[in-house]
């Protein structure tokens, strides 16, 4: 029975996570999880796992959590919180497993610890290697451990690369949904409301992920993680669109063959696919229904009509701390937008802005990553700043 660890069990990731756990039973057991703020949440995976140990977003939180386990007769596991606490869930001494799931550079600094430790972890979380793939890469190789993708595209040519040897590789084709603005004239977007980009055609996810999906900016941070993940170089990895999203991604090898991977938009599928490696186990949950498939299509990904695809490329050929700037103006870039202080297309032009700013470097250490992580949110805040006076002068 192998032990399991869950950074940002109580969102959409953790809790299929904690689904398949439940699904098999006889082979996975939960000593860790941990959570941010969603204490009812996380509370009632308490009471059906019962972790030794359990981490949330303050001592507040803690505090709340430890009163409602309380109340209900639930036996209190050891209680952390904060940057500290995630580090302990993800270190736990117990756990084999460690799923990063939690949303944001939150989870960087325990995902890499676990790295380092030789824990094998089943990856969702986007920002560990956009922000620090180089170092985070470097921990896995020197701990002898691969780093399997939970996300349905990495996830997707990681078992199409088991059909062929790295060396035959030609390139890999990540899919994209397209999202809301797939067709919408250029002239348009311009004038494109929170509200209609976070209508996303495909999937109901949270604000950020939904946002990162109507700019392709998402697809731009898994080119990076590609990058890293499978060892390959930027000019072999290529994206395009799916509105179907029934293949979630393709290899394709030196002799013009392709291997795709089909399946059901579901991620308890992937999830289990990282937990159960290298078998594959039996699944009655999910399944692709053959009768519903009706065409496959696929266009090219305009860097017009999705900038933001453009300067994710721009920051992986670049590196060093760019894709770190990447990622935390973009955060700051959605936030604004979703704030009503800057306009759809302002989110591509401020991260342009705060890239042209941020001063070329390598990381050596977890605390240059995370320096340089909170100086390009503070220069994002300022472009925010700047842009929404500018508007308002005109």
């Amino acid at each position: 029975m192998k032990q399991l660890s869950i950074l940002g069990s109580t969102g959409s990731i953790g809790r299929q996570s904690l689904e398949v756990v439940e699904s098999l039973p006889e082979r996975f057991r939960v000593v860790a999880l941990a959570a941010g703020g969603n204490i009812e949440e996380l509370a009632g995976q308490i009471a059906r796992h019962k972790p030794e140990l359990v981490s949330v977003g303050d001592s507040a939180r803690a505090d709340e959590l430890a009163t409602l386990l309380r109340s209900r007769g639930v036996a209190l596991p050891a209680i952390h919180h904060g940057r500290e606490g995630m580090r302990a869930a993800g270190t736990h001494p117990a756990a084999e497993i460690v799923i990063s799931a939690a949303v944001g550079v939150v989870g960087l600094e325990a995902t890499y610890e676990a790295v380092r430790l030789g824990k094998l972890v089943a990856l969702s979380n986007k920002e560990v290697l956009v922000a620090a793939g180089e170092l985070v890469m470097a921990a896995a190789q020197k701990a002898g451990r691969e780093l399997l993708p939970v996300d349905s595209e990495h996830n997707a040519i990681h078992q199409c690369l088991r059909g062929g040897a790295r060396g035959e590789v030609r390139r890999l084709v990540l899919t994209a949904s397209g999202g809301p603005f797939r067709k919408t004239p250029l002239r348009q977007l311009a004038s494109v409301t929170p509200e209609q980009a976070l209508n996303h055609p495909k999937w109901k996810m949270g604000n950020r992920i939904t946002i990162d999906s109507a700019t392709m900016m998402n697809k731009g941070f898994e080119v990076i993680e590609a990058r890293w993940l499978f060892g390959m170089q930027p000019g072999q990895i290529e994206v395009v669109i799916h509105p179907q999203s029934t293949i979630h991604s393709m290899v394709e090898f030196v002799d013009g063959s392709v291997l795709a991977q089909l399946g059901p938009t579901d991620m308890r599928m992937p999830i289990q696919y990282a937990l159960t490696y290298p078998e594959r186990v039996a699944s009655n949950q999910v399944a692709l229904d053959w009768t519903r498939l009706k065409r496959l299509d696929f266009e090219r990904a305009s860097t017009r009509r999705f900038p933001c695809l453009r300067l994710a490329r721009e920051a992986m050929k670049k590196g060093g701390t760019l894709p770190c700037a990447l990622n935390a103006a973009d955060e700051v870039a959605v936030a604004a937008f979703l704030g009503g202080r800057l306009p759809f297309l302002g989110i591509s032009e401020l991260i342009e802005r705060v890239l042209g700013r941020t001063p070329r470097g390598r990381f050596e250490k977890m605390e240059d990553v995370l320096a340089a992580d909170a100086e390009a949110r503070r220069m994002a805040r300022e472009e925010v700043e700047r842009m929404s006076a500018t508007a308002a002068a005109r």
